[in-house]
């Protein structure tokens, strides 16, 4: 039972949400159910919270690789957790929000957390530029139409690109590279980004219909 219970509330929900999309007279059942997920997500947010700080505890008591950042984690955890609970600083009244400008958990966010994350960002262009580099060799035919079409829209964006076509005729202005790199965006990039949409779009379907009708069942866990 402990197996067929879930199933059988997956399946009812799954139907009953499908149903309130083509049928008017139950179509509030879908932000009723999503009301109720929003309440489940509560839940979520605590056993999150206490599997990391269970995963991070086991980690400090058996001294395992890299333990020294499991202290700055829970650290930050713990830090962030009590002075968003505690409104500490808090410069009005209970209903304040967190993101008030002078509580500690907003000073905290803004000089540590804002950094932190602008300086993740500011390496990911170092590591993009080294991916960009292996991508773009030219070792068959996809990769140089991709290193061709990533030269265009680079060239595209400067003012030397505008310059080195800038003596073509009006009759052939499709041909300049800014032209050409809006073309690309607009179209080749454009119809690429909604073949991959559609493909995901039919993916979702394909995966709620498995678990709509149980023929998915790995969110059950392991027999036995």
């Amino acid at each position: 039972m402990r197996r067929e219970i879930p199933l059988a509330i997956t399946v009812f929900v799954g139907f009953l949400l499908i149903i309130s999309v083509f049928f008017p007279p139950v179509e509030t059942l879908g932000e009723d159910f999503s009301l109720s997920f929003d309440i489940i997500a509560v839940f979520a947010f605590f056993l999150g919270g206490g599997n990391l700080i269970r995963i991070h505890l086991k980690k400090l008591a058996r001294r395992e690789t890299d333990w020294m950042f499991s202290i700055v984690t829970l650290g930050g955890f713990i830090l962030m957790l009590t002075a968003g609970l505690l409104k500490i600083g808090n410069p009005g009244d209970i209903a304040t929000s967190v993101n008030t400008e002078g509580m500690l958990f907003e000073s905290i966010y803004r000089s540590v957390f804002v950094p932190l994350g602008a300086t993740m960002y500011a390496l990911l262009a170092f590591f993009v530029a080294s991916a960009s580099y292996r991508a773009f060799r030219a070792k068959n035919r996809e990769a140089t139409i991709l290193l061709v079409a990533a030269f265009i829209i680079l060239m595209g964006s400067t003012p030397l690109g505008a310059m080195a076509t800038s003596w073509m005729p009006e009759s052939l202005s499709i041909f300049e590279i800014p032209n050409l790199a809006v073309w690309i965006m607009s179209y080749a990039n454009l119809a690429g980004q909604r073949a991959i949409i559609i493909g995901i779009g039919l993916g979702v379907v394909s995966m709620s219909l498995r678990l709509i009708l149980g023929v998915e069942r790995s969110y059950l866990g392991k027999e036995g």
